[in-house]
């Protein structure tokens, strides 16, 4: 429990835990007493990942960390800039005018195409009674709205104590903070939307669409967590040469 404890502390500010966990609580009021379905869900998720580019092209643009220096410059995250070309010309970890509006065409795309599968999802994988597609969700403009502002509050609180107030920007580079928010979205959204399309096939009660609630809010805890402990650690110290022999 100590572990856990600590781990938690390293991984994340208070307030940015309890912000995410509010706000993802928000779609879990509105299955229990508002009667939303896993199709108004997913598109409040798919919206949130809007919000998760919004706050990623703050973070590049405010990344101070040094290219050889930071902490997070992975292997892997070397290994995508030397293939990288923009323009024709390879790519510099803070070349900040090439990289926010690449970013934003290519997670843009990947935006547009995961809503394109979430909007037309009914067509294929949910049906109502009858067997024709059911676009029937529950969600009004007003209760989007609302969702999205929650979901927004979380993340700004995060970006503001974690990524301003703990100094991950002076640790990560502008190119390491583009690559940042696609591994989590994979692996948060294949699971929810799987895992929705298996609530409808199967024709799962309400309760069902709750345990999926509850799993995106433990796998959004748990990546959060792991991707804020990562940045905080402090850069260990550089191995001390040999000196000339006396």
């Amino acid at each position: 429990m100590q572990r856990l404890v600590a781990w938690y502390r390293v991984g994340s500010s208070y307030g940015a835990v309890v912000a995410l966990v509010l706000a993802n609580l928000v779609p879990l009021v509105g299955v229990l007493f508002f009667g939303w379905d896993v199709w108004g869900i997913l598109i409040i998720y798919w919206l949130e990942n809007g919000i998760v580019g919004l706050f990623n092209v703050l973070k590049m643009r405010r990344a101070a960390g040094s290219e050889d220096g930071s902490l997070t410059a992975t292997l892997e995250t070397r290994r995508r800039l030397n293939s990288l070309t923009i323009n024709g010309r390879p790519a510099s970890g803070s070349d900040k005018a090439a990289l926010i509006p690449f970013f934003i065409m290519h997670y843009g795309i990947f935006w547009v195409v995961h809503g394109v599968f979430v909007v037309t999802l009914p067509l294929f994988a949910f049906t109502g009674a009858d067997g024709e597609p059911d676009f029937g969700s529950t969600l009004n403009p007003l209760t989007i709205l609302f969702a999205l502002i929650c979901l927004f509050i979380s993340h700004g609180v995060s970006y503001l104590f974690n990524y301003i107030g703990r100094g991950e920007y002076l640790r990560t580079t502008a190119i390491q903070q583009m690559f940042a928010p696609y591994g989590r979205l994979v692996v948060l959204h294949v699971t929810i939307i799987f895992g929705a399309i298996l609530i409808s096939m199967t024709g799962a009660p309400a309760a069902a669409i709750v345990v999926l609630v509850l799993l995106k809010i433990a796998l959004d805890l748990g990546l959060h967590l792991a991707e804020h402990r990562g940045s905080a650690e402090p850069a260990s110290a550089p191995a001390a040469r040999p000196g000339p022999a006396s």
